[in-house]
């Protein structure tokens, strides 16, 4: 019987996973079973399970794929370290980054995100579960690591006035970005735009930068 190289095990579970992130897409994550994915794969039940002990250990490595191939991380520290730009100009480079990233990824890892959410909010235990087999950092928690910090230190420095208490305004920023992210994903996925309008992220993330400016006491 010839040897099964490490190889041929990753390149399996790589294609189980893709299969899974397939199903995804057409599906809401919380509906998606692993019957779903073993007829996406064509494999059998046996040649799942050979791999994978059951649909959360393939999220959970659905969502580390996902991480890797939607990193800004570089980009934000990149936009941070900025010495020459104002607080006002590396505010609106971050917002800048978080739309074009959005609007490139609305209709496939945007939505499965927003998939995560709603079942996180309905199945907290699972997604408790399916997180923690996740590797790598996510986007926003680099943004609340990194990114807010900053807001901070860039405040003392240039003088600013926040018009609230940062740590207030931290979170209305937190709250903000699940907003448009939301709104933007039920109106390009799910044809559910709120109060009927159209929402588009570069508009929206253009609004947020200069909330944020206003709230932190810049010059708009």
């Amino acid at each position: 019987m010839p040897k099964v190289t490490q190889e041929y095990m990753d390149n399996k579970r790589r294609m189980i996973v893709g299969s899974a992130y397939n199903v995804c897409l057409r599906k809401p994550v919380e509906m998606v079973t692993i019957s779903d994915v073993i007829a996406e794969t064509g494999l059998s039940q046996g040649g799942i399970y050979r791999f994978y002990k059951d649909l959360d250990e393939i999220l959970s490595d659905m969502i580390s794929d996902m991480r890797c191939e939607y990193n800004i991380t570089d980009k934000l520290d990149a936009a941070v370290a900025d010495k020459k730009a104002s607080f006002e100009d590396i505010t609106r480079k971050i917002c800048s980054i978080l739309a074009e990233v959005m609007e490139e990824h609305l209709m496939d890892i945007q939505k499965i995100n927003f998939d995560l959410t709603v079942l996180a909010i309905n199945e907290p235990e699972r997604a408790e579960k399916i997180i923690k087999g996740v590797k790598g950092k996510g986007n926003m928690e680099h943004l609340a690591t990194v990114i807010f910090p900053y807001l901070a230190i860039a405040s003392r420095n240039n003088k600013l006035k926040p018009k609230h208490d940062p740590a207030e305004l931290f979170q209305f920023i937190s709250s903000a970005y699940v907003g448009i992210e939301t709104n933007c994903i039920l109106t390009a996925c799910y044809g559910k735009a709120p109060l009927n309008s159209s929402c588009e992220p570069k508009a929206m993330f253009d609004i947020l930068a200069t909330t944020i400016i206003m709230l932190f006491g810049g010059k708009v």
